[in-house]
């Protein structure tokens, strides 16, 4: 199987339905030889989430724990229109923002065209980077149209181990249109990110359940922007400074 040493997505007990601190997050990732994990929380909207004041002391959490890189981020909630439910200011605290669509959190999207032209909207927004499991049963995308806008708009686009946990109450994934993801990356040059989901510290870097995906012809590492340490440093690297710029023309 590919090996990757970093994760993107998961959860600590702040999001209310994950079990397991930032500490314990963080020490699971070191005795997994893991070299860099992103804690993403879920956004306030989410029933048992955390509270904005959350999101803006994240500051306090060590930069590295345990010889792990810890990146301060948060999965928002998208919600109509492709409104996130944290603020431009509140996302500003955040080292990388994902976003994704879920059950509760009032969103109000009834049908797939609402979902894509939810998520695709939320793309637009500078600040997020990296939209979460665009492969669901649930909230069903128009995958060649999302994949058109990450490419636009430089946004990542998530393969998520989670999605076919047997383990999980209901599996959410579906094989042909991950498959097919792996195709769109290769048409429109946007990058893909490999995540647990990790809802617990056992789970960090489980992506076992994607073994179809390494084995798919259709696979090149060059596509998976976390493959390295490297590549993620070089672009929350980037992304800050294109931020920066951002401020100054406002």
């Amino acid at each position: 199987m590919f090996k990757i040493n970093t994760d993107l997505h998961t959860h600590t007990v702040a999001s209310g339905h994950a079990y397991s601190t930032v500490d314990e997050m963080a020490r699971g990732a070191f005795n997994k030889g893991m070299k860099l994990i992103a804690i993403t929380d879920h956004g306030p909207k989410l029933p048992g989430g955390p509270n904005v004041y959350h999101f803006g002391n994240l500051a306090i959490v060590p930069d590295e724990l345990y010889g792990v890189r810890i990146v301060k981020g948060v999965e928002a909630n998208i919600l109509k229109n492709g409104n996130l439910d944290l603020t431009d200011e509140e996302l500003g605290y955040l080292e990388f923002v994902a976003a994704g669509i879920h059950r509760l959190t009032g969103h109000n999207l009834n049908n797939k065209a609402e979902y894509t032209k939810a998520t695709i909207e939320a793309m637009k927004n500078p600040q997020l980077d990296m939209i979460t499991h665009p492969v669901q049963r649930e909230y069903p995308v128009d995958l060649e149209k999302v994949a058109e806008a990450a490419a636009e708009n430089n946004v990542i686009l998530e393969l998520n181990a989670s999605s076919y946990n047997p383990n999980k109450y209901k599996t959410r994934g579906i094989k042909s249109e991950s498959l097919k993801l792996l195709k769109l990356a290769q048409k429109y040059g946007f990058k893909i990110a490999i995540n647990s989901d990790a809802h617990f510290y056992d789970k960090i870097g489980e992506y076992s359940t994607l073994n179809f995906i390494f084995e798919s012809e259709y696979f090149d590492s060059e596509l998976i922007i976390n493959s390295t340490v490297e590549n993620i440093t070089n672009y929350l690297d980037e992304r800050q400074r294109r931020l920066n710029k951002l401020k100054k023309t406002v």
